[in-house]
């Protein structure tokens, strides 16, 4: 079902849309951090190095090949939160303006970054052109991994507009059909999930993703070691929502999926998030989080809500 019927079918609620979708909001925020420390711990491990050096990893523990501290976020959250930045100043999403969030993040020496983003960076420096070069090699999950400003600024949106803002923010780095195709449609996620749809109404968008473009295709065999690519992301991210029935079971299941189990369990984390709420967000997992980190996440969320035209449209 399309965002914009969505929002007809949930703003009049008698439970408190508003409240609803700002609890979403922040509970996708965090999860999309939680998920990343989480997974950050295991990623490019495969699922037998994690059984052998964890049994199960279930508990923020730091380390990984970047000698994290416990609960450190990697650049998929830093990323999100550098765009976040870019629309709340913008008052919305706008390519140079993500562009110069993401240089100035660049410059800041993160502890991790993708090649495709490095280079769409440098590019985006030597050029001044917030749109990179398309190229069939950049179906990496870099643009989707830092998406959820873009889901919460724009909810209430018609999809053309999402998707327009998506590609605003995306081509800065990942100027790729495909790689749009599986953004938008976690972005899709996220919304219907804020505005109260539940998993079966994720798996129809999911499953409508999958017919477009049977490369999607996630219900093949188990996704295990996945890989940047955003098809191997997204298969991973969906086979883990769609077969547990809870936050954390959900979160546990992909990271020990191992391979690039920052980015799943970011992604993971904010469409779980968004789907079960802040509270199903286990207390073991928030609490590990930098102080600094889990606020800007929570203001932002509330921020980045006050310029959609759903907020707007309640407040009208």
């Amino acid at each position: 079902m399309p965002v914009s019927g969505l929002r007809t079918e949930f703003l009049f609620l008698a439970d408190g849309t508003g409240d609803r979708v700002k609890r979403r909001a922040i509970g996708a925020y965090l999860g999309l951090a939680v998920g990343d420390a989480l997974g950050a711990t295991v990623e490019f491990l495969t699922p037998s190095e994690i059984r052998a050096a964890y049994r199960q990893h279930r508990d923020m523990a730091g380390g990984g090949w970047l000698k994290l501290r416990r609960g450190q976020i990697t650049d998929d959250t830093e990323m999100a939160l550098a765009l976040g930045r870019s629309i709340l100043a913008a008052g919305r999403v706008d390519a140079n303006g993500a562009a110069e969030a993401f240089s100035a993040w660049m410059r800041r020496k993160p502890i991790d970054i993708g090649n495709t983003v490095r280079r769409g960076i440098a590019a985006y420096r030597r050029t001044g052109n917030p749109e990179s070069q398309p190229s069939e090699f950049d179906a990496g999950n870099g643009a989707c991994m830092r998406c959820l400003p873009v889901a919460l600024a724009t909810i209430g949106s018609d999809i053309a507009q999402v998707d327009a803002a998506n590609q605003a923010q995306a081509h800065v780095t990942h100027n790729n059909p495909t790689s749009d195709a599986g953004t938008l449609c976690v972005l899709r996620m996220v919304q219907t999930a804020m505005l109260g749809g539940d998993r079966a109404a994720l798996t129809g968008i999911a499953d409508e993703l999958a017919r477009a473009d049977p490369v999607f295709d996630y219900a093949r065999k188990r996704s295990e070691n996945p890989s940047g690519f955003i098809v191997d992301t997204l298969r991973t991210v969906f086979q883990s929502l769609f077969a547990t029935d809870s936050f954390e079971s959900a979160l546990i299941d992909c990271v020990n999926r191992g391979g690039d189990a920052d980015t799943t369990g970011a992604i993971t984390g904010m469409i779980a998030g968004a789907l079960y709420g802040p509270t199903a967000i286990p207390t073991r997992w928030v609490r590990h989080l930098e102080r600094d980190v889990r606020l800007e996440c929570i203001e932002q969320a509330q921020g980045l809500l006050r310029l959609a035209p759903l907020c707007a449209a309640e407040q009208r």
